[in-house]
């Protein structure tokens, strides 16, 4: 007996799809992401994809005439689909169609077909699930792969062979890993095995469309999930070698340093608890990404990896180049958090001096709160005494920081005398002098020497332009 869910379709624009179908006489059907949603209770849809029996740019056209406000119709005719906004929601209609692909490319050669042919070339059984719009059957749900038993099983699979569906379209495969993170299902077996066995077909996908996919698992509750299973099938050595250099534990003379791989993806689902800026979960990815490069082993000091921040922030900047990531302030920030993810560390080893506190908060900006979100993130000893030890220190340097701000106030602050005014002055040109001079100043008052006030630095302007024999 076919499950009818009446219930699912509240919403008003659904009684005018009924209709808009109905006058056009085409059979229509909600399809994928908004019935898999529905049978999950994940909340109010952002989009829904509606299926025609025929043309979907006519029944979109329909609909917009329909309603009240005859919003625009998006026609995209080279993909035979239209989309248009109403009340807030995307709704996105596409004619039935089937699918057949050339091993050179993830663009599919389509053809007019049914609403079986359609769910045969879905990605997942738990996307293939449609609800029928029709007139004669209002509401019904037609699940011919059992998605619905996927949905209660926690499971992704393939409506047909794993081993076709990704290789026909290999982004599929990073979709499947970003539903495993998103839904915290499983993935079945066989479509795990031609994940795997078609791993080197990720390479026909453009470096955007992989990005995507990646900052969506990046974005969910817990990262570590997709990361690891990108691990797995080792899709993760065609997107992210550097990070898979990490793995790995070497031992010499009984000395060993600890699995730097494992360690990132601990950070990244600690961040993730705290934070939902993307950046500083990819800042929490690539923050170890230099020691890869870095590390040695020395018979007196045991494993280093001297200078791993430094070199790291350097290969953020090709990894987003090759990847064609955004080369802006967002790349910038998350270099930046990198070079820095070491400081609040050894400020919370060490007995913490204003003047390290006030050169911490000067360096990060108006980022410093992040940063320090990124190293309470890196706290993964499993050693409760050493955790609470951490914690508290970090929470002293916080203190610290904030007593430090109140009072000296140097968080992006510029030297109190300006260039043009030790020109003017000392009736210079522009050189070198001014430059050292300006330098002086910030050095003092970060070293605690003067305080962060106009008088005591100009006072201190004249002391350093006697010392480089500069007459006023």
């Amino acid at each position: 007996m076919q499950q009818t869910f009446q219930e699912a379709l509240q919403l008003p624009i659904f009684t005018i799809l009924r209709q808009a179908a109905k006058e056009n006489r085409v059979d229509c059907y909600v399809i994928g992401g908004f019935v898999r949603d529905y049978l999950l209770h994940r909340g109010t849809p952002k989009d829904i994809d509606i299926v025609a029996i025929g043309s979907g740019i006519q029944l979109a056209e329909k609909v917009a005439s329909l309603l009240p406000n005859k919003p625009k119709v998006s026609v995209f005719k080279n993909f035979g689909t239209a989309m248009l906004k109403y009340q807030g929601v995307e709704l996105e209609f596409v004619g039935a169609r089937k699918e057949s692909y050339h091993h050179s490319s993830r663009k599919p050669i389509i053809e007019n077909g049914s609403l079986e042919d359609d769910q045969n070339r879905r990605d997942f059984t738990i996307n293939a699930l449609a609800i029928s719009l029709n007139e004669r059957n209002y509401g019904a749900l037609i699940d011919p792969f059992n998605g619905v038993t996927d949905l209660k099983e926690k499971i992704i699979r393939t409506p047909l062979s794993p081993e076709i569906t990704y290789s026909d379209d290999p982004l599929r495969m990073m979709r499947a890993i970003r539903f495993a993170t998103q839904l915290e299902f499983k993935i079945a077996l066989p479509s795990l095995q031609a994940i795997g066995a078609n791993k080197d077909r990720i390479t026909i996908i453009s470096k955007e469309r992989i990005v995507d996919e990646l900052c969506k698992i990046l974005a969910s509750k817990k990262p570590s999930i997709g990361l690891s299973l990108l691990h797995k099938t080792e899709l993760l050595s065609y997107i992210l070698p550097e990070l898979v250099a990490l793995q790995g534990i070497e031992e010499i003379e009984g000395q060993r340093h600890k699995d730097n791989f494992w360690h990132t993806l601990e950070v990244v689902d600690n961040i993730s608890k705290t934070t939902d800026n993307l950046w500083l979960r990819w800042a929490a990815l690539l923050h170890d990404i230099g020691k890869a490069p870095t590390k040695k082993f020395h018979k007196k000091l045991g494993w280093t990896f001297h200078g791993h921040e430094f070199v790291g922030a350097k290969m953020v900047y090709k990894i987003f180049k090759r990847l064609r990531m955004p080369l802006n302030d967002k790349m910038k920030f998350v270099q930046k958090m990198v070079l820095m993810s070491s400081r609040p560390i050894v400020l919370s080893e060490d007995f913490t001096t204003d003047s390290a506190v006030r050169r911490l908060v000067f360096d990060a900006g108006d980022n410093v709160e992040d940063l320090m979100t990124l190293c309470e993130a890196d706290i993964t000893t499993k050693n409760i005494k050493k955790q609470n030890k951490y914690k508290n220190n970090f929470k002293l340097v916080r203190q610290k920081i904030k007593e430090v701000e109140e009072r000296d106030q140097v968080r992006n602050f510029q030297p109190p005398v300006s260039g043009e005014e030790i020109m003017r002055i000392f009736n210079l040109k522009p050189s070198k002098e001014i430059g050292i001079i300006k330098e002086a100043i910030k050095e003092a008052i970060l070293d605690g020497k003067i305080p962060n006030d106009y008088e005591s630095a100009k006072q201190y302007m004249f002391k350093k332009a006697e010392q480089l024999g500069i007459k006023y």
